[in-house]
């Protein structure tokens, strides 16, 4: 058996190295495909080295362009790898421009389509990630659902009476946290950041409709600002926005540091108080380690941490981002579901891949 990976930003990197992991253990062929949709020059030789992540076989170099462009050249681009590695699968992820390229290549050329972290919904149009998840989904072989919501929403639309497989795997990124938590400790992130344990609020942000509208960040900002007189606040923040922030002369109390690598991400999750934040992977691996998650959004894919009482969704309101965390740093973490799987979920899909 063949599987082609088609993969093209960072968090899919390391989702994916939790696959390959297994998929080399059971001896099976992978041929991985780089879209470059979010290269950046710190994914060097020591990034796949130290995350234990193998080096694509193809890398596209497509970026920078609108996504009908970009989604169009990928699709060209993919085609002709297919074309001449004739794989039995192709293995995509998420809900990226590359994720649906792959998909969409694989389909027209009658390829089976395997779809890591299927059924997941946001129920917001306007994201473009919810088109290319929805798209996927519909014309993938196996979904593979991190959480049962995933598996509802699926069964909903009617995947029940389509000609495919669903099932319910865990979630690869718990898989990732378990495997590269390990790996951290030889990081010392909180004494670069002069740090200390259960000491701060780590906050991210990175979402265009946060970011682009000066209305919306200077509400997000004023919220850090206040808590940050309660526990110190720090935010890896974006060249991007952080000129942004610079060029409206908005004030910042709080600590601003440049992006940072996944090791010392996992390192600031674990430290930290509570998280602020309004990526989606973020939300989950708060949870992963025990730790309450204000999201920044007015909706979020994974409504199982709402529904649990770890998550509370405030959008960009002042008010309710400062309520929100009041009420969570007077409460203990109290966790003895199982929402995203047992850290298994690569040896789930690996297995039902090779079936």
């Amino acid at each position: 058996m063949k599987i082609l990976t088609v993969i093209g930003a960072r968090p899919q990197f390391i989702k994916a190295a939790t696959v390959s992991r297994v998929l080399q253990e059971n001896r099976i062929e992978e041929i991985i495909v780089h879209t470059g949709q979010h290269y950046d020059s710190n994914m060097s030789d020591i990034f796949f080295e130290e995350m234990v992540i193998p080096k694509p076989n193809y890398f596209l170099n497509i970026s920078g362009l609108s996504h009908g462009a970009m989604t169009g050249q990928m699709m060209e681009k993919i085609e002709g790898v297919l074309k001449d590695e004739k794989p039995d699968f192709v293995l995509v992820y998420g809900d990226t421009n590359s994720t649906l390229a792959g998909a969409l290549a694989a389909a027209k050329l009658h390829i089976p389509i395997a779809h890591v972290e299927a059924g997941l919904r946001s129920f917001n149009m306007r994201m473009p990630e919810e088109i290319n998840r929805i798209l996927t989904d519909r014309i993938s072989t196996k979904l593979y659902c991190p959480t049962t919501t995933a598996m509802e929403n699926l069964q909903r639309e009617g995947f029940d009476t389509m000609p495919c497989e669903v099932l319910l795997s865990g979630d690869v990124m718990y898989d990732a946290a378990l495997f590269y938590s390990a790996r951290s400790v030889n990081y010392s992130t909180l004494e670069k950041y002069k740090l200390a344990a259960e000491g701060y609020f780590l906050a991210t942000i990175h979402r265009a409709e946060n970011t682009d509208s000066m209305e919306t960040l200077q509400a997000i900002i004023g919220a850090l600002n206040k808590l940050h007189e309660q526990y110190p606040v720090v935010l890896p923040l974006h060249p991007r926005t952080r000129k942004i922030i610079q060029d409206r002369n908005m004030k910042v109390a709080f600590q601003i540091i440049d992006p940072v690598g996944y090791f010392d991400m996992l390192n600031l999750i674990k430290g930290s108080r509570l998280v602020l934040t309004d990526s989606g992977g973020l939300q989950k691996e708060a949870y992963f380690f025990q730790k309450f998650c204000v999201t920044m959004r007015d909706q979020t894919e994974w409504v199982e941490l709402v529904k649990g009482g770890f998550n509370m969704l405030t959008g960009a309101d002042q008010s309710k981002i400062q309520q929100a965390v009041q009420q969570f740093i007077t409460r203990q973490f109290d966790s003895k579901s199982d929402l995203y799987g047992n850290g298994q979920a690569a040896s789930v899909i690996v297995k039902n891949l090779i079936a």
